[in-house]
């Protein structure tokens, strides 16, 4: 039997602060802080600050 196999990172979303509905995923460790980045928003046409979310299971 197979011991299970701890999983350190994590998918997060990564969403604009300028709502317009665009996003990145991307991978953290479970363990660290909650991500903040400045990137560049298509939508928006600009570099704004995309906050994390977690990423939702489909349905």
């Amino acid at each position: 039997m197979a011991a299970a196999k701890k999983v350190r990172t994590m998918i997060v979303r990564m969403i604009s602060t300028a709502q317009t509905g665009y996003f990145y995923t991307t991978q953290r460790l479970r363990q660290g802080a909650s991500l903040a980045a400045v990137k560049y928003d298509p939508k928006a046409k600009s570099r704004v600050l995309f906050v994390e979310s977690r990423k939702t299971a489909k349905k």
